[in-house]
């Protein structure tokens, strides 16, 4: 993700900004679910 705002940027496009701060709120969202359900099995 921080390469994704590096290249924002760098060509000066708005876009990638948008797209980085989606896969964070995604990733952080992935790994909470990931831990609800590796909380069940431990």
């Amino acid at each position: 993700m921080l390469i994704l705002l590096c290249l924002a940027e760098g060509f000066h496009r708005s876009f990638e900004y948008g797209l980085a701060v989606a896969a964070a709120v995604l990733t952080w969202v992935g790994g909470l679910v990931f831990t609800r359900f590796l909380g069940r099995w431990l």
